[in-house]
C-alpha cells in the first residue's frame, strides 16, 4: 500500500513543474473560455491535449508521484469513460514501475450487449477505489462513477484529478436554473462524501506560477485569473 508522505516543499515543487509542463505542452491555454456553468474562464485546462506517447507518460508520472506523496491507500484503479480511460491505464503502469501493482477497471458509455456484455472492461471492482480523472467541474462525473462501483460492490475510496479549479460547483435548481454553491466539487466529495481527493496541482499553484512570469507575456494573464478567483473561488 502507498504510506507516508513527502515534504511539502517536493508537493509544491511537483505542482509548479506539473503548471509549467501543461503550459508546454499547449493544455493550459489562457484566452476566454466558457465553462459548463456558464462562466467566461481566463484559463482552459484540456487534459485530451497530452495526445502523444511521451506527454501521457509523463503525465502519469506526475498522476503517481502525487499520489505516492498523498498518502492516500486503495486497491485498484477505475478510469470513467472516456478521458479517464487513457490516464488510469497510464497511471497504473507508471505506479507498476515505482513498484505498487494494482488492477485497473473502466466503463463503456453504452452497454455492449454481446461478447463478455455490460458496461464494465478489465478487472472485476471490488475494495477501496480510486477514480483517476482529468479535472472535477461539478463533480456530476465523479458522482455518476461513485454510483457505478458501489453498485459494483466495492467502495469509492479517493478521487484523483490533475488539476482543481478551487471554484464553486453549480447545482440545477427545481425550476431549471443553475445556482453557485458555497464550496468546490472537490470539497463536496472530500467533506461530504468523505472520500480522499489527490490533486497534482490547484488554482492557487496556477496563480503562483503566473506571479513568477512577471515581465513576459505570460504574466500578464495573472490579473485576470486572480479576478476569476476573486469571483468564484473557494
Amino acid at each position: 500500500m502507498v504510506t507516508g508522505h513527502t515534504p511539502q516543499t517536493d508537493t509544491a515543487a511537483l505542482a509548479q513543474e506539473f503548471v509549467q509542463f501543461s503550459v508546454d505542452a499547449g493544455v493550459l491555454k489562457f484566452g476566454e473560455f466558457k465553462t459548463k456553468a456558464g462562466r467566461m474562464s481566463p484559463y482552459f485546462f484540456n487534459a485530451g491535449l497530452f495526445d502523444d506517447g511521451a506527454k501521457l507518460g509523463k503525465l502519469a508520472q506526475f498522476y503517481a508521484k502525487a499520489l505516492m506523496a498523498s498518502g492516500i491507500e486503495f486497491d485498484m484503479i477505475f478510469g470513467p469513460a472516456y478521458k479517464g480511460i487513457p490516464l488510469g491505464a497510464a497511471v497504473s503502469i507508471e505506479l507498476a514501475r515505482l513498484g505498487k501493482t494494482v488492477p485497473f477497471a473502466y466503463n463503456r458509455k453504452e452497454a455492449k450487449d454481446h461478447g463478455e456484455g455490460g458496461t464494465l472492461v478489465g478487472a472485476p471492482l471490488k475494495g477501496r477505489v480510486l477514480i483517476v480523472d482529468d479535472v472535477m467541474s461539478a463533480g456530476t462525473a465523479a458522482r455518476e462513477s461513485i454510483e457505478l462501483i458501489k453498485k459494483a460492490g466495492a467502495t469509492a475510496h479517493a478521487i484523483a484529478i490533475a488539476l482543481d479549479r478551487q471554484e464553486m460547483a453549480t447545482e440545477v435548481q427545481p425550476d431549471g436554473s443553475i445556482k453557485d454553491v458555497p464550496h468546490s466539487a472537490v470539497q463536496y466529495v472530500r467533506n461530504t462524501l468523505g472520500m480522499g481527493v489527490c490533486c497534482i496541482a490547484q488554482l492557487s499553484d496556477l496563480l503562483a506560477y503566473l506571479s513568477t512570469q512577471s515581465g513576459n507575456e505570460m504574466g500578464q494573464h495573472l490579473p485576470k485569473v486572480q479576478a476569476y478567483r476573486d469571483r468564484y473561488g473557494v
